[in-house]
């Protein structure tokens, strides 16, 4: 079987790797698989990175809002005057008392007759 793999091939693999490239875009620069670059890293015992897949979830503000402001939308988002309610939320919910009422509304029920 012959290999791709010569010394100055590994060498580049090892500086991407170290600048911490995506797998993808090294086999890219090496003309070679993904696939490739990610077992020859794991026979060469590369330093582990964590997989895109896995990373936790980025928590975002939605238009600069500040912690803890009530996050009902007022206005159309296309406009320039388009803001949030902006008081203070009820805790562990995303709006103030006032947009909360009209955002959880009990499904009303339905007695048998």
């Amino acid at each position: 079987m012959e290999t791709i793999w010569n010394p100055e091939l590994i060498d580049r693999l090892i500086a991407l790797w170290d600048e911490g490239l995506p797998t993808a875009e090294i086999g890219r620069r090496l003309a070679i698989s993904k696939n490739a670059v990610i077992g020859k890293a794991h026979r060469l015992a590369l330093k582990p990175r964590p997989s895109p897949l896995k990373r936790p979830p980025t928590r975002r503000r939605a238009l600069g809002l500040q912690p803890a402001t009530c996050t009902w939308p007022q206005g159309h988002p296309g406009d320039k005057d388009f803001r949030f309610c902006g008081e203070r939320p009820l805790p562990g919910k995303p709006y103030c008392a006032k947009h909360a009422s009209m955002a959880y509304i009990r499904a009303k029920s339905h007695s048998a007759a």
